[in-house]
Parts: C-alpha cells; structure tokens; sequence
C-alpha cells in the first residue's frame, strides 16, 4: 500500500499500527524487526517506532514484551507446561530473568502465580490492548495528551559542517567538544551560525553500538571537508516545529508527542528522512532545566 494514495487522517495512522499490533499477535513467538513493522504501517522507518509509542503510551519492544508475560500468565493458569519451558516461550533466557519480570508486572512469583486463585492475567496498557489466543484487536485507544505548539515552518536547504558520532546519545557531548574546538580554530563560530543535530537512528529499536548522530553547524558553500569534518544538506521542505523545554533525556517523550499525537491528528504525513534539533542554548553553561531545543520533523508536501 502507498501511504500517498490515502489521506493522512487518524483512522489512517491508526489501521496502519492494527496492522502491526494484529501481525505481533499472530506471530509472537518469531523475530520481529522493527524495519518489516514499520512498512507494514506504511510509516516511515524514521520515525515509526516514535509514532507507535505517542500513540500507544508504550514502546514496541516493552508492547511485544507485555504480550508476551500476558500469555505466559494465560499458560500458567492453563496448562501444566513447566515454568522453565513458559519462560524460554516468552522470550527469557533462564528461569530467574523471567520471574523478576513475571513478579515485576504481576505482583508474585510465577509459581505463586500458578497456585493461586488469581485469574486476572492483564497488565495495564493505556491502549487498552492485551493477549488474546485467536481472537485479534480490532482498535485500539489512542493517547491523548495536553495540547502542545506546533509550528509548521517552510525552510530553506542548510549547508553544514558535521562531525559524527556512533553510539549512546548520551555521550554526543565529547563529539561536541571535539567538533566546537576545531571549528574554533578554524573560525567557523562566529557571526549567526545555528547549532544542530541530526538523529539518524532511534535509540529504542537500534543497538546502542550502532545509532548515529550528526553534530552540525551552518556553513557557507566556501566550506570544504576536512578529515573527519564532512558537509551535507539538510533538506528545504516543511517542518513540523515543537520547542522541548528542560533536559537532553526529555527528548524522546516530546518526540513521541509531537509524532504519536500531534502528527495523525494534523493531516499530514511525515517524508523518510530523519528529524533534526537545533540548539538555543548548551548544556556546558545553562542548567539542564533551561535548555531550549526546537525539534523539527519533516513533512510530506500536502
């Protein structure tokens, strides 16, 4: 299905993630990429795992994992299948990884669990979608959340100078440090020069070894690459603006916001290419409360 030949409505955003919650029920006990999930939403890969989570109020790994304790649950009440072989089912290595998190979602032991007259074998989940053998969902409740600003702004293509770093996002700040003294010493840092990150890859789905961040400037066209200083254009076209108030660890939360809530209420669907931040102020003299950062996601033309 080309999600262009439809309107970008909430019924449209909506089939398309009961599609995924309807193929992981059917298929829970196989791998399940994140990449296969997204085309079947016929969402960009980008940014699907962040409108899953806006929209469902959980991410898809803890989704798949729920599912998964809610059947073993069903299967210790009704069946007499041994604990180990439920645990290895549900997708834990050994018997005590799977009863801290059996006891972590119900309250007891899988053994007390099984002995006790307890037939309730639902965890919340503000979807209101759980395990069910045979029988699929056919809706969901969608998240809701205080009405947020959001501006949708027509930029101009931006040439910049970046720098990459691979792995944690939590440690791009020795990037920036590395990056801001060459171009100090370059004298790239003066005049209006705008401050911005390029997430190539979500932290949630991406094995940490492996996610990619830009740190960048905007430069001119006189600038040339420099050993592991490259350019690049981030592309013109309309975005869809969100300013996070406060923390770096904050950010995936006004993400999914923005891309969970905002975005299949908006009428428009988002083009496969990553988000960006832009910077008003730095961590390295302003406390993490009063950190200023715009989120941009980019928008398919209406």
């Amino acid at each position: 299905m080309n999600r262009r030949t439809r309107p970008a409505t909430l019924r449209f955003y909506k089939e398309g993630l009961l599609r995924v919650m309807v193929h992981i029920q059917q298929h829970l006990d196989e791998p399940l990429p994140w990449q296969d999930l997204a085309h079947l939403a016929c969402l960009s890969p980008y940014h699907f795992h962040h409108i899953f989570t806006g929209m469902t109020g959980e991410s898809l790994s803890g989704h798949i994992r729920r599912l998964r304790l809610e059947r073993a649950a069903t299967r210790l009440k009704l069946s007499s299948d041994p604990i180990v072989d439920i645990a290895f089912e549900a997708g834990y290595a050994n018997h005590e990884s799977f009863t801290r998190a059996f006891h972590a979602a119900f309250g007891v032991s899988p053994t007390l669990f099984r002995r006790s007259r307890r037939v309730h074998v639902e965890i919340r989940a503000p979807s209101g979608i759980h395990y069910q053998n045979q029988e699929y969902p056919t809706d969901f409740r969608s998240v809701r959340s205080k009405p947020m600003k959001v501006t949708i702004k027509h930029l101009s293509p931006m040439r910049v100078a970046f720098m990459r770093h691979i792995g944690p996002y939590s440690e791009v700040g020795r990037t920036w440090d590395e990056f801001m003294m060459w171009l100090g010493k370059e004298g790239f840092l003066g005049g209006d020069v705008q401050f911005i990150g390029i997430c190539h890859d979500d932290p949630a789905v991406t094995p940490v070894g492996r996610i990619r961040y830009d740190a960048c400037v905007t430069v001119d066209g006189a600038f040339r690459p420099q050993g592991a200083i490259g350019a690049q254009v981030i592309a013109g076209g309309e975005y869809a603006v969100l300013t996070h108030f406060g923390p770096y660890e904050g950010l995936g939360g006004s993400y999914a916001r923005l891309l969970g809530q905002w975005l299949p209420r908006s009428g428009r669907c988002v083009r496969a290419l990553p988000s960006f931040e832009v910077y008003f102020n730095s961590p390295e003299n302003t406390a993490p409360a009063d950190l200023v950062t715009d989120l941009h996601v980019p928008l398919e033309a209406p």
